[in-house]
């Protein structure tokens, strides 16, 4: 285990984000959190990353209290950049070289560039790059100082479906390095395909949490069942079991 949640809590205002949610990560997994949007998960990512403070309960990552050694949290978390946290007129290396001073490391850009299959790109701009290639470059910039657990927010939405099974590669790649990576997704086959277990939330509370063809199985035996499909159900017939209602907007 290397991230464990006891009964966390956040509330703001009147509003209760998140009520009571108790869960484990095992070292090494793909753990996914999914949910339509207001569910909880980015309040309760943020709580785990240290970006705000815990409303109420605990977690503990890497051995590390998270409310009171948020520093020592930081320094072992990756956390995957949005473009817009880019510098436009430095060249991918030069980014990866300035990234890497913040956690007073250094690295090999283009070692680190060949990871994400972007080696060829080290002297070129944020602005030169797909969208894939940018996702790409984002987990390059978040993994600068080796960290144990790689945070994903919806990682593939916008990219084509050719760059999303990129991504999922590399993402497979990274768990397999050892390291152990929290996503959230909106996509049920992404999840499904890459998750080792799912937590699905809805209003703030966990729902569910198992693998997800057990999921799936538990589904099927309370009778669920749809015409013309190659298995009787699959994630997404999960989720919307689950949570009462189609994806939000």
């Amino acid at each position: 285990m290397i991230i464990k949640v006891e009964k966390l809590s956040k509330k703001y205002g009147e509003f209760e984000a998140v009520k009571n949610i108790s869960f484990e990560v095992e070292r090494g997994e793909v753990f996914a959190i999914l949910g339509p949007n207001g569910a909880g998960k980015t309040t309760t990512l943020e709580m785990i990353e240290a970006l705000q403070p815990i409303g109420g309960g605990s977690i503990t990552l890497d051995g590390h209290d998270v409310s009171k050694s948020p520093q020592a949290v930081r320094h072992v978390i990756g956390i995957q950049l949005q473009s817009s946290n880019f510098y436009t007129k430095m060249k991918l290396r030069e980014q990866l070289e300035m990234f890497a001073s913040f956690y007073h490391v250094k690295v090999d850009p283009n070692e680190l560039l060949a990871k994400v299959d972007l080696e060829e790109k080290a002297d070129a701009y944020p602005e030169n790059l797909s969208g894939g290639q940018r996702q790409r470059f984002s987990i390059a910039t978040a993994l600068v100082h080796q960290p144990k657990v790689l945070f994903l927010d919806e990682p593939t939405t916008g990219l084509d479906p050719q760059a999303r099974r990129h991504l999922w590669e590399l993402i497979r790649k990274i768990k397999d390095s050892g390291v152990t990576v929290v996503l959230t997704t909106h996509y049920m086959e992404e999840a499904e395909l890459l998750a080792d277990r799912i937590a699905v939330m809805d209003e703030g509370k966990i729902i569910a949490l198992d693998r997800p063809e057990i999921l799936v199985q538990n589904l099927l035996d309370r009778g669920f069942s749809k015409e013309e499909t190659v298995k009787q159900a699959d994630l997404e017939d999960v989720f919307i079991d689950l949570t009462g209602k189609e994806l939000r907007e």
